[in-house]
């Protein structure tokens, strides 16, 4: 499997280059373990936000310390190869802090995007992406799925 994950300084010099054409950037991130609807409708609707989406994914370091030592179930190559490989989605890169800040003030998007079940008070990065001309913008989400329902399917199941 080709590595899809682009590092920081590539992506800050790919999105200085995009900005200078006038590309409007749209930055999200997520640990998007086992992918589903729900990850996918969210990304199309991120997309449309913008010309150019990029995704910070959490490292699988990161994954376990946020979300428990069982997780992620899909490694973070996998989990960036299917990223990669949907339609909306332009570049991928990981991060190994529990929050992407440091991402964020590297490459500064013009749109920052969270699901509507975060309080833009609450979303990392905001400040930077406000203070720099930008807009952070929630997303409704109109397929009620989650990683967490699904493994929980899976346990019921074979109990």
């Amino acid at each position: 499997m080709k590595n899809i994950l682009i590092p920081h300084e590539e992506l800050k010099a790919i999105v200085k280059r995009l900005k200078a054409t006038g590309k409007k950037i749209v930055f999200t991130n997520g640990c998007f373990d086992i992918l589903h609807a729900g990850h996918v409708d969210y990304l199309a609707k991120a997309k449309v936000k913008g010309d150019i989406l990029i995704i910070g994914l959490n490292s699988d370091e990161s994954v376990a310390r946020i979300k428990g030592k069982l997780r992620p179930i899909v490694n973070q190559n996998e989990r960036a190869f299917i990223l990669s490989n949907l339609r909306s989605v332009d570049y991928v890169t990981l991060f190994n802090e529990d929050t992407p800040l440091e991402l964020i003030s590297a490459i500064i998007p013009d749109v920052l995007v969270k699901g509507a079940d975060w309080s833009i008070d609450n979303i990392v990065g905001k400040d930077i992406v406000l203070e720099n001309g930008g807009s952070v913008e929630p997303i409704d989400f109109v397929i009620e799925q989650s990683t967490s329902k699904i493994v929980a399917k899976i346990k019921e199941s074979y109990k």
